[in-house]
């Protein structure tokens, strides 16, 4: 019986290495693993980029080293980078003709990719909110309504304008845009100390926190990944991305006793009430100022596949 099963495991492992392609059958046979693994390509630098209209050189050592270790990051994350993607192909229009109203530079929808993987209901473990993570405290500094009730850190062009308005801000005092992103991260009280006690102009100079010092890098590792998607590996099809959704606009002047009930006034759900209008945050509203809100009713011919037009926001995000 031992003879029997010898003979059929040497057969077995014959069989297997025949099955291997010929340049992985030597390794076979010197009693290396069998597994065949995927190839991993490691991202070229490049030598300089231009980020929002300023140039940024990689030919210093920890520059280089610092934009590899996010670009490998992102790349071979590819749920995340992918899911990103395809939010983006959603938000970006809107959030582009803001920053370009703003005078901010475009290559700012990058800080946003970084901050949020642009998930409009993404909440941090330091109560930071929406697209651009936005605190409490500074939402409300830039106008924003941040209650139980309406939180604008959730709406997507709200706190585009919100964002931009910190942004410029912070060029105000720096002239330097990458600098402008570094404080995004880590505030201008921080980033206006160090740079004085450490004696230098950029932030890309100074010793910071790891989450600050990687912070703009990763910014740029999303800008060159977004720019050429498919040189990074990712294939996308347009009908494949999340399409923005054209909605009519109601506006509501008063006290709303039942979103719930109000949503389906409109003939629709609840459900696509608060993904349309993330910023609603509980079931009513009390609204005893008579303010007005402009809330989003998403058009029935855009929530079904067979009904819309597919786009893509570049066309090079896309294979087809």
């Amino acid at each position: 019986m031992k003879q029997i099963i010898l003979v059929l495991t040497v057969l077995a492992a014959i069989t297997c290495q025949a099955q291997l392609k010929p340049e992985y059958q030597a390794s076979a046979s010197k009693g290396a693993a069998s597994a065949v693994f995927n190839v991993t390509a490691n991202p070229d630098i490049p030598s300089s980029i231009t980020f929002a209209g300023e140039k940024v050189d990689f030919d210093r050592l920890d520059m280089a080293e610092r934009l590899d270790r996010e670009l490998t990051s992102i790349i071979y994350g590819q749920t995340s980078t992918l899911l990103c993607f395809k939010r983006a192909n959603r938000y970006f229009p809107a959030l582009a003709k803001i920053l370009k109203e703003q005078n901010v530079p475009l290559d700012f929808l990058y800080l946003a990719c970084t901050e949020s993987t642009m998930d409009p209901l993404a909440y941090s473990s330091a109560h930071a909110a929406g697209l651009w993570q936005l605190l409490a405290a500074t939402g409300r500094q830039y106008g924003l309504e941040v209650t139980d009730e309406v939180d604008e850190r959730y709406d997507p062009e709200r706190s585009t304008v919100a964002a931009c308005k910190y942004l410029k801000a912070a060029y105000s005092k720096y002239g330097n845009w990458p600098t402008v992103a570094a404080s995004y991260n880590a505030g201008m009280g921080k980033i206006s100390g160090e740079l004085s006690k450490q004696g230098v102009d950029s932030s890309f100079d100074l010793q910071l926190v790891s989450e600050t010092s990687r912070y703009v890098f990763r910014i740029i590792a999303f800008k060159l990944i977004f720019e050429n998607p498919k040189r990074y590996g990712y294939r996308l099809l347009t009908k494949q991305l999340y399409q923005p959704v054209n909605c009519k606009t109601v506006e509501v002047t008063s006290s709303v006793a039942s979103w719930v009930s109000w949503a389906k006034q409109q003939g629709i759900t609840y459900a696509q009430l608060r993904e349309a209008n993330p910023w609603i945050r509980s079931t009513k509203l009390t609204n005893t100022s008579g303010k007005t809100y402009k809330v989003r009713v998403p058009l029935n011919s855009e929530l079904y596949r067979s009904k819309r037009k597919f786009t893509a926001y570049s066309k090079n995000w896309v294979v087809d």
